[in-house]
């Protein structure tokens, strides 16, 4: 019961990581680094929230959340692809914007400027209790998931069949690997960068709507928390892998949910607090270790 209880909340933990690493590893590929998003996940949980809050609908929450952030995206692309700023300038500015305006609005809109908490909120469909019983272990870790987190298992695979068993997935993959012979080969390498931001926004507004909505149901500023970039730091330990980048997302997650289970201990919070973050920056370590150990030069023998 621990261990499946364990596993459960490694799931949790992990989904809007994935989700966040997938939507920085698939700008990766076509060599933009995506520091913007964690701002993009902010709009999309605030404004699933506001929404949801609103209506009362689940649906139009849901959805409202995953648009918003890609309207932040279509900013991104605006801001780099049409007037040539620097991407990780404006993903930083995007990141800004995110996080002054959805505190602005708290202030002005719900004059509540330490965060949005509707007095009802519509629930996310749920893996229904009991209903996996039937697979040992497996089926109690799965069973009161939510949606958001069963879509960020399957986006792991379909990454990887876009990115490798279609032809605009091979695109983008040539658009960022060498841009000049890209174009030599006709393709339209601006619109290639344009898709993959568009589907890093699609990816991390599935990030903060699980985040915001799965079982918290409220709204806090800078709830991300850094977030955006354990996924980033996630794709730079896969090497821009899907596979590898979900493995390194869940070794984060593992992280994360151990921080939760220490909290029964005496152990300093802040101890607790910087695990996600330490392992990061262990991964991002690794990472670098391996670039320079791959392309450190043979030793030529006599």
């Amino acid at each position: 019961m621990v261990l499946e209880s364990f596993l459960s909340s490694v799931l949790e933990q992990t989904a809007p990581l994935l989700l966040a690493a997938l939507a920085a590893m698939i700008t990766q590929r076509a060599n933009i680094l995506n520091v913007a998003v964690e701002g993009m996940m902010l709009v999309a949980a605030f404004t699933a929230i506001a929404v949801g809050g609103a209506t009362g609908n689940i649906w139009l929450a849901f959805f409202a959340g995953v648009l918003a952030s890609v309207l932040a995206s279509q900013l991104l692309s605006i801001m780099t692809l049409k007037f040539n700023a620097d991407f990780v300038v404006a993903g930083l500015g995007i990141n800004l914007l995110a996080g002054g305006a959805t505190l602005f609005m708290l202030e002005r809109l719900y004059n509540s400027p330490g965060g949005l908490r509707p007095i009802s909120f519509p629930e996310l469909w749920h893996v229904p209790a009991g209903s996996l019983a039937f697979l040992p272990v497996i089926g109690p870790v799965f069973e009161g998931q939510s949606i958001v987190v069963l879509l960020a298992l399957l986006a792991v695979p379909l990454c990887w069949v876009f990115l490798y068993r279609t032809p605009v997935g091979s695109y983008l993959r040539a658009a960022g690997e060498d841009e000049h012979a890209a174009r030599s080969a006709g393709i339209r390498v601006d619109r290639m960068k344009a898709l993959a931001v568009t589907i890093s926004g699609l990816l991390s507004g599935l990030a903060g709507v699980q985040l915001a909505m799965d079982k918290l149901q409220f709204f806090l500023p800078d709830m991300t928390a850094g977030r955006g970039f354990i996924g980033l730091a996630a794709t730079l330990f896969g090497g821009g892998q899907p596979w590898m980048t979900a493995a390194a997302a869940f070794l984060f997650g593992i992280f994360g949910a151990l921080g939760d289970r220490l909290q029964a201990f005496d152990i300093p919070s802040q101890f607790i607090l910087m695990l996600p973050y330490a392992a990061a920056l262990l991964g991002l370590t690794f990472a670098r270790w391996r670039t320079v150990m791959r392309n450190r030069p043979a030793k030529i023998t006599e």
